[in-house]
């Protein structure tokens, strides 16, 4: 691959990273409600998610399952039900100030919440299509195996970036939110953007061949 074929891969790549969706958007939430350390951590499920994919994609695997309808559509209604309930879930959360939080709950489960961001990840058929329809732009044929995984270790290295800016965010509302009252809002607000995902991933087509 050439620099500045790289160069031109860096930004695009970074700005799909950046884009808010349901896994960004569990950064924030997570980061509000656990903080910044937990959020990012739980977020490494997401990375593992975006790998196989990846590797899928770049076996060729990715391109069958775009063209499958039956497993596109599989795998977009189980994750749009499962956005629905994550949403639902936090409507439903209970919202205490977070003094007493911290003072009183415990520590967050890091193995769920990040099982939670796999799931959600992997559950999102659109991933498929970044690293089908987006990777390949930039793939050179005669070294396709370094260049495609140059590529994916940069996006995944972004998300990193991303996960880290997402959860910083969370925290700040946190500061700024601190109040039984306010959180609860926050849930409310983020709950029904979670549901609002799962609704638009359910009403997404495959496309066209």
């Amino acid at each position: 691959m050439t620099l500045s074929a790289y160069l031109l891969f860096l930004p695009a790549c970074f700005a799909i990273n950046m884009a808010f969706g349901p896994n960004n958007l569990l950064s924030v939430t997570n980061g509000a409600r656990h903080g910044v350390s937990p959020a990012v951590l739980a977020a490494g499920g997401r990375r593992v998610a975006f790998a196989i994919m990846i590797a899928i994609a770049g076996l060729g695997m990715g391109a069958v399952l775009v063209a499958s309808e039956v497993a596109f559509d599989v795998i977009k209604y189980i994750g749009a039900a499962y956005l629905v309930w994550i949403g639902i879930r936090l409507l439903r959360a209970p919202a205490p100030r977070m003094q007493e939080a911290a003072a009183s709950a415990a520590p967050p489960s890091l193995r769920a919440l990040a099982r939670q961001e796999f799931t959600v990840a992997a559950g999102n058929p659109k991933a498929i299509l970044v690293f089908t329809a987006f990777f390949p732009q930039f793939v050179v044929p005669g070294v396709y195996a370094s260049s495609y995984l140059l590529l994916g270790l940069t996006f995944l290295v972004f998300e990193l970036v991303a996960i880290a800016l997402y959860a910083l965010l969370g925290a700040r509302m946190r500061r700024l939110a601190d109040g039984s009252r306010a959180m609860r809002w926050f849930n409310r607000v983020s709950g029904s953007m979670m549901v609002g995902f799962g609704l638009i991933l359910a009403f997404t087509r495959r496309p066209a061949a």
